[in-house]
């Protein structure tokens, strides 16, 4: 394998709606063929068409072509250890609930006066029992 392929640290991707086939073979450093032959395999990734029948990537498939990449060149993953490994982490996202936040989020300090007249409700409650 070449080693031009492993190329640890990738150009940053820029900042585009959409990428061309051949922008996302320089971005992720590799051929062309290579990222069609990938949108076969893993579901995942599925380019909009331009009205000349051009593929056209979105950053988050050129995201994913790189840990594609990764996950086959790096890690020497198999195409479909690559495609069950990304269907975990997938699955994995989606089980993470997001974060409740609380009204301690929306109030995170409460004034000196409020903490006062907490504690002197809580002693009238004590004299009341």
């Amino acid at each position: 394998m070449p080693e031009e392929l492993l190329v640890d640290n990738p150009p940053p991707i820029p900042d585009k709606m959409y990428f061309r086939v051949g922008e996302v073979s320089l971005l992720v450093g590799v051929p062309p063929y290579v990222l069609r032959f990938w949108e076969t395999e893993f579901p995942a990734l599925s380019p909009k068409k331009s009205g000349r029948g051009h593929r056209l990537y979105r950053r988050k498939d050129v995201q994913l072509f790189l840990e594609i990449k990764n996950l086959l060149y790096v890690k020497r993953f198999t195409i479909e250890g690559a495609r069950k490994s990304l269907r975990s982490k997938t699955k994995l996202a989606a089980r993470k609930p997001a974060a409740k936040s609380g009204q301690s989020s929306l109030f995170p300090t409460q004034p000196n006066g409020l903490e006062q007249i907490r504690r002197e409700l809580t002693e009238i409650l004590e004299i009341l029992k």
